[in-house]
C-alpha cells in the first residue's frame, strides 16, 4: 500500500509541476474570478489550469498525510547489517597532555579510560 500511495504521490507531484509550468507568468491563478466562457477559449484554458493546480495541489497534500500516517504506524523493525553491528570499534588514540613550548609524543596505539589518572608530570587535564 505504502509503495503504491507512493507511486501516485510521484505522478500527481509530476503532474502539479506540469501544471503549473503551462500557466501564464501574469498572474490571475488560483481563485481570480470565473466566466462561463468557452473551455477552449485563451480564459478557458486558463480556469482549466488553475482548477487543476487547485485539485493536484489538495491531493498532494492528502497523499503526503496519507504516507506520514502510514509511515508512522509501519513496524518493520530496525534491521542492521551483521558485518556492521559485530564490526569492532576502532578509536584514535588519545594524545598525551604535555607542556605547550614540547612537540607532542608519538601515538603508541594504547587508548586509556577518559576517568584514568594523568599520568604526565605537572601536567594539568583540561575540563571536560
Amino acid at each position: 500500500m505504502f509503495t503504491f500511495l507512493l507511486i501516485v504521490q510521484t505522478i500527481v507531484a509530476f503532474s502539479l509541476c506540469t501544471v503549473i509550468l503551462l500557466q501564464r507568468s501574469e498572474g490571475g491563478g488560483l481563485g481570480v474570478g470565473g466566466s462561463s466562457a468557452g473551455f477552449m477559449t485563451a480564459r478557458g484554458a486558463a480556469d482549466f489550469l488553475s482548477r487543476a493546480t487547485a485539485w493536484l495541489g489538495g491531493a498532494f497534500i492528502i497523499l503526503c498525510i496519507a504516507l506520514a500516517a502510514i509511515a508512522g504506524t509501519r513496524n518493520d523493525g530496525q534491521s542492521v547489517d551483521a558485518a556492521i553491528a559485530n564490526a569492532p570499534i576502532q578509536q584514535a588514540p588519545a594524545a598525551p597532555l604535555s607542556d605547550p613550548g614540547t612537540a607532542p609524543a608519538p601515538a603508541t596505539g594504547t587508548v586509556k579510560p577518559n576517568n584514568a589518572p594523568p599520568t604526565d608530570n605537572g601536567a594539568v587535564p583540561l575540563a571536560q
